[in-house]
């Protein structure tokens, strides 16, 4: 009975990773990488900006705010939407369908980053379409009342500081596939040529600058928990900011800014050269 069940989940599984390899899902998916390219490319611009002390949000509602502005705002905020979702899709189901043929470790880590980039790629999709509504919001006011929510919650400091070290942990992940290159295998027609070597020096500076705001983010929620201070917590944005007051930290905001549009080139050659 339980071999029959099996059977029958195995084969509603291969049904749906059928359903899921589809033209339409697969350009979707690469209009939402040439979405987080084009927002990585502006937060890297603001991100060095501050380190020049300009101001901004280091974050996506400060990009969404200023693709917002542009002429096409609402057609550009609901196409980019629809891009986020795609991807968030796509995501959903390499962290479920795909990630079932891969060896047990790297099933379990295939699952917690792709599941993780779902649930980033979808929020984000969700900011775009409230920006095209006019609801505006800032992420920094997000993420602290987020906190607050949870550290007020039975084990709520417990669940925070897991989510700390998750963030933190796939900021590390970021950093290894950046320093090893495995994001090569992502990528068509680039082997063993000179802009491949180019495109490798995007991919390696790139992925270890998301990386790293990715562990800053982490540890901010877990300093907010050790702290009990909520406002510790804020993001990206203020991770960032945070960084640009310590010493040495203007200089690291600028190679951080400019890690992040290396990370956007790569995005947008993955847009059009990606394996899928």
């Amino acid at each position: 009975m339980m071999d029959e069940e099996e059977t029958s989940l195995r084969e509603a599984a291969d049904r749906a990773e059928e359903v899921s390899d589809t033209k339409t899902l697969d350009v979707a998916a690469r209009f939402g990488f040439a979405v987080m390219a084009v927002l990585h490319i502006i937060i890297g611009a603001i991100a060095i900006s501050l380190a020049f002390g300009g101001s901004g949000q280091a974050e996506p509602t400060g990009a969404i705010a200023e693709l917002a502005a542009s002429p096409w705002g609402p057609a550009v905020l609901w196409a980019c939407a629809a891009g986020c979702v795609g991807l968030a899709l796509w995501q959903l189901s390499e962290a479920t369908l795909r990630a079932r043929h891969l060896p047990t470790g790297e099933r379990l880590g295939k699952t917690i980053t792709s599941g993780f980039l779902a649930v980033a790629y979808g929020s984000i999709g969700l900011t775009f379409g409230n920006f095209a509504l006019g609801v505006r919001s800032d992420s920094g006011d997000s993420t602290r009342d987020f906190t607050v929510a949870l550290m007020r919650a039975p084990l709520g400091s417990a669940a925070l500081l897991g989510l700390g070290a998750v963030i933190a942990g796939i900021g590390v992940y970021f950093e290894v596939k950046g320093l090893r290159r495995t994001f090569r295998e992502e990528l068509a027609h680039f082997e063993q040529q000179r802009r491949g070597r180019i495109v490798e020096a995007f991919g390696v500076v790139g992925h270890v600058a998301k990386g790293v705001a990715l562990n800053l983010v982490g540890l901010l929620f877990i300093v907010a928990v050790v702290k009990q201070d909520p406002q510790e917590s804020t993001g990206l944005d203020g991770s960032l900011k945070a960084l640009r007051d310590q010493a040495y930290g203007p200089y690291l905001l600028l190679a951080i800014g400019a890690g992040f549009i290396c990370y956007g080139i790569f995005a947008l050659l993955r847009s059009r050269f990606g394996r899928m």
